[in-house]
C-alpha cells in the first residue's frame, strides 16, 4: 500500500471520478469538535454503538450507530431489532443542512446542493485496526449524493468502479476535516477503507485516538 499519497500536494478540490470529489480539510478545527461531541451523544443510544454482525455471522470490526434510520445488513428500519428494539436518534435539520452546504462545496452547483435532503447519518468508528471491505452503499431508494465526512486519524480510502470490487481503484488519502462526495455516474462505486493510520490525528478535535467516518444519505423511504 502506498503511504506516500500522504505526502503528496492536496489541491482545493479533486474529482476523483465523474461525480467522486475530494475537498481536503473543509471541516474546520470547531466544527470537527462539535461533530465528535455529537457523535459521542448518539453512541451512548437510545440505540448504542455496536458491531454489526453481517448475515453470515461476521462480524464488522467498526462499530457504527445510526441516526434517523437504523441500518442493519441490508435494510433500514426506524427501530433496532438486532440491537435493543428502540428507535433510533431523530436526524436533526443542523445535520442536513451540513449536508447540503457539502454539496455545494463539492460540486459547486447551488441547486443540486438545495436539492439534497439527507434523512439519515451512519456514523462509524474506527480503532486502530479496523478496516472496511469493498462494498457498494446500495440499500438506498434513492440515487442522490453520499456526503462523507472524516475526524481523527487518517485512512486510506479505496474508490473503485461501479462493476466490482477489483480493479481499477483509485487510494486517496482522506484526513481529519476532510469532506467527499460521490453522486451521479460514481453512486453506486465500489469503496472501502484498507487502512487507518493510528496516531494521526489531531486531539484538539476532541477524539485522541481512531477515526470517525458520519456518512449523511437520502434513504428514499417514506418518513
Amino acid at each position: 500500500m502506498n503511504e506516500g499519497l500522504f505526502r503528496l500536494p492536496r489541491p482545493a478540490r479533486t474529482e476523483i471520478a465523474p461525480g467522486a470529489v475530494q475537498v481536503p480539510g473543509w471541516l474546520p478545527a470547531d466544527r470537527q469538535r462539535e461533530l465528535v461531541a455529537a457523535c459521542r451523544e448518539w453512541a451512548r443510544g437510545p440505540v448504542p454503538i455496536r458491531h454489526t454482525v453481517l448475515p453470515n455471522g461476521g462480524v464488522m470490526s467498526v462499530r457504527t450507530v445510526c441516526v434517523g434510520w437504523h441500518w442493519q445488513p441490508y435494510r433500514y428500519t426506524r427501530t433496532a431489532g438486532d440491537v435493543n428494539g428502540r428507535a433510533v436518534a431523530e436526524f436533526p435539520g443542523w445535520l442536513g443542512e451540513l449536508g447540503r452546504s457539502a454539496v455545494a462545496a463539492a460540486y459547486g452547483d447551488p441547486a443540486a446542493a438545495e436539492r439534497y435532503s439527507p434523512d439519515t447519518a451512519l456514523i462509524n468508528f474506527y480503532d486502530g485496526a479496523a478496516t472496511m471491505g469493498m462494498h457498494q452503499d446500495k440499500d438506498e431508494r434513492s440515487g442522490a449524493p453520499v456526503v462523507s465526512l472524516s475526524i481523527g486519524d487518517s485512512c486510506v480510502f479505496r474508490f473503485g468502479n461501479t462493476e466490482g470490487r477489483g480493479r481499477p481503484y483509485t487510494d486517496v488519502a482522506l484526513l481529519s476535516g476532510d469532506l467527499f462526495v460521490f453522486g451521479g455516474p460514481s453512486r453506486f462505486a465500489y469503496h472501502g477503507v484498507p487502512k487507518v493510520l493510528p496516531g494521526t490525528g489531531d486531539p484538539a478535535t476532541g477524539l485522541t485516538a481512531g477515526r470517525l467516518n458520519i456518512t449523511l444519505r437520502e434513504t428514499g423511504l417514506p418518513g
